[in-house]
């Protein structure tokens, strides 16, 4: 019941947004629905925490096609699901001041865009994971449009094409894994012993692939993310480049390795090597920029890479750290995107060249960003250390792939260049002298403050305290590499 829990929350209560016109009526409702679907979450991770039965739910659905209704809330789905609803309220809390036309639409798509991305991380059936999908992208079409920026509609419309050709490809993809299922089922059960010749396998390989790629994004795909992220009202950004990118990720997992086992091993050099390339392409084009936006998309785009050269990796230190890395990730990139936001408020720019010697007049925002922005490059003692040390050492250590070194020192690149943007936009924004624009910066209000306390206090939580996300990854992980092994085969 708490999986179930999980979707009809945000849906009931996003539709029930739409008829509160009154704005503070109805920011105040979101908010409210975003901590109730937060201690849904709590309860499920430790009053019914061994409770299988609470944690699952399934019914009929579309009984003529064997697809059922069945969402389960395992170690993997625990993680994300975590990450969606801790993302809400510190989002709602962090833009609390921040006036929209309509505020009932835009609160009520918000909620209806985490209904659909719970249904996503819970989904145990591949057509009603395929809806949540579609469900979590279609409010952020309708956010991005109507609240974006001058550009809005050019962008979103790259956005919403690249986004529907992934996820058209993606369902030609679970057809066809359906009718090679023993009991033509969509059940992820069924999926899993899908009977698939290597040239098949190979086939829905790149049919899903490419609608994850497009998803999370990595290189050659991205190019619709940068402008996105610019363009859409930043606390949509927040939960695209925190929450809904992680779905690629997740489904790498959740719905690739184990369905398609050997053509992810025959093509995860390739994909590592994307990857890879992606991580210093993007890193590169972060240090030239002068838009704090843009810097902080281009930054996503290489963290997600990593993630999934670790996932090709394949093995238990590599893919841990890439589950758990998903949270942090989330985590940390929110808390840029909100410091992001309260410039652009503030001072009405974004350019990192208009700015400077901030933290001389919002102390408070300085010290809170520079601890965010360390955790974004993983130093040690931060939520992201963890992660990255594991995924370093599972790419290092691969035992698929006979270029893991050069691709560990490859990856390595990127964490020097991030440092190395990083570090720039703090010494750029926030020290030196101010100017006549920054001369009177007032400090963050007590939300704000709020909200970045609790960033930090999670960050500094996990860095010190990786343990409790790794006991959530660590059956799952065991079992995605279980499903995915091929290596026997190939001995055989």
């Amino acid at each position: 019941m708490i999986a179930l829990l999980l979707i009809l929350v945000p849906l009931v209560t996003g539709f029930a947004t739409f008829f509160l016109k009154n704005d503070r009526t109805a920011r105040a409702w979101a908010l409210f629905a975003s901590v109730a679907t937060l201690a849904v979450v709590i309860t499920g991770l430790t009053i019914c925490k061994n409770d299988a039965s609470c944690l699952s739910y399934s019914a009929n659905w579309m009984s003529l096609l064997n697809s059922s209704f069945t969402v389960k809330l395992d170690g993997m789905g625990q993680l994300l699901c975590l990450l969606n609803a801790v993302a809400y309220p510190i989002v709602m809390l962090a833009t609390w001041k921040t006036s929209y036309k309509k505020a009932h639409n835009f609160y009520a798509l918000m909620l209806l865009a985490q209904a659909g991305m719970m249904g996503v991380f819970l989904a145990m059936d591949a057509l009603l994971f395929y809806f949540a999908w579609e469900l979590a992208l279609i409010p952020m079409y309708f956010l991005c449009s109507q609240w974006g920026g001058e550009k809005r509609i050019a962008v979103t419309f790259k956005f919403f094409v690249y986004t529907f050709l992934g996820s058209l490809l993606m369902l030609i993809g679970i057809l066809f894994v359906y009718s090679h299922t023993p009991l033509q089922s969509f059940s992820i059960e069924q999926f899993y012993n899908a009977k698939l010749t290597v040239g098949e396998e190979q086939i829905v390989f790149w049919l899903m692939f490419v609608a994850f790629a497009i998803k999370m994004p990595i290189f050659p795909f991205h190019t619709w993310q940068p402008d996105t992220y610019e363009q859409s009202p930043t606390a949509t950004t927040m939960i695209l480049s925190g929450v809904m990118v992680k779905m690629g990720v997740f489904a790498l997992l959740r719905w690739l390795l184990p369905v398609v086992p050997i053509a992810a091993f025959q093509w995860g050099d390739v994909v590592t090597s994307m990857a890879v390339i992606g991580m210093i392409y993007a890193s590169l084009i972060a240090i030239r920029q002068d838009d704090l936006k843009r810097l902080v998309a281009y930054s996503s785009i290489a963290h997600i890479g990593l993630m999934a050269a670790a996932i090709f990796s394949e093995n238990n230190s590599s893919v841990q750290g890439a589950m758990i890395q998903m949270f942090n990730h989330g985590i940390n990139i929110i808390g840029l995107w909100i410091v992001v936001e309260i410039i652009e408020r503030q001072f009405g720019t974004r350019k990192i060249s208009d700015l400077g010697g901030l933290a001389q007049k919002a102390p408070a925002m300085a010290i809170l960003l520079v601890i965010v922005a360390l955790a974004n490059i993983a130093l040690p003692l931060t939520n992201a250390f963890p992660g990255e040390f594991l995924m370093f050492n599972g790419i290092f250590n691969s035992g698929v792939t006979q270029y893991s070194k050069l691709f560990t020192v490859l990856a390595g690149l990127s964490i020097i260049l991030s440092a190395v943007y990083t570090l720039n936009m703090i010494r750029k924004v926030f020290y030196g002298n101010t100017n006549e624009l920054t001369a009177s910066a007032v400090d963050i209000s007590l939300n704000e403050k709020i909200a970045l306390a609790i960033i930090v206090g999670i960050i500094c939580w996990f860095g010190i305290c990786p343990q409790s996300l790794l006991n959530l990854a660590n059956d799952t992980s065991n079992f995605i590499l279980e499903k995915a092994n091929v290596l026997p085969l190939l001995k055989k």
